[in-house]
């Protein structure tokens, strides 16, 4: 699972967690939330580019269907399902949330959806994040200094258990980090890149 705030390199991450599993020789699945390959990410994202209080509601229930989705599809149905699975935007989503709201639905999705110990939280600071959302062509509602500030608070509390990476450094600073807690974690299934 990768999460953070907008901006905060996600999917770039992603994709080199996903490089790093087929190079292994393994199958992996990557899905980066909101999709745009079903019905329910395309309104997410929709809802998300209009704004207001109707498409902020809008925006959350069809993320979450879309996240459900990929849930069915890449985990409960697949059987053989893929060898690595990776989330971007997973159960952070519900940061975007009003304040009692987000923590109760953390607790209660956390119990429900699957989790892992793979879980990390790429952490940016507000205005880096709103700097790098301005080079953008596309912004979101959620895409000003308030609403980043309190995302960031509410995700922060939240994210008991997951690696907490600040992604302000260079791209490949950033990886190595994760990548010595993918190695450490993966230790006891990998042996020299050969599965045990």
């Amino acid at each position: 699972m990768i999460d953070g705030l907008d901006g905060a390199g996600k999917d770039t991450h992603a994709e080199l967690i996903r490089r790093r599993y087929l190079e292994r020789g393994e199958h992996v699945v990557f899905r980066s939330h909101p999709e745009d390959d079903n019905p329910y990410g395309k309104r997410a994202r929709e809802a998300l580019l209009r704004g207001g209080k109707v498409n902020h509601i809008r925006a959350a229930i069809f993320y979450a269907l879309d996240v459900i989705r990929s849930l069915w599809l890449y985990h409960w149905r697949s059987n053989p399902g893929p060898d690595t699975l990776i989330f971007s935007r997973y159960l952070m989503g519900v940061a975007y949330l009003p304040g009692p709201l987000s923590s109760v639905l953390y607790r209660l999705l956390s119990r429900v959806l699957p989790t892992t110990e793979y879980m990390f939280f790429l952490d940016v600071s507000p205005e880096e994040s709103l700097r790098r959302l301005m080079e953008r062509d596309e912004h979101e509602m959620f895409e000003n200094l308030d609403d980043l500030t309190s995302t960031r608070e509410k995700a922060l509390r939240l994210a008991d258990g997951w690696y907490i990476i600040n992604t302000e450094d260079p791209i490949e600073d950033v990886q190595s980090r994760i990548d010595e807690i993918l190695d450490r974690l993966d230790g006891d299934v990998y042996e020299d890149n050969v599965p045990c």
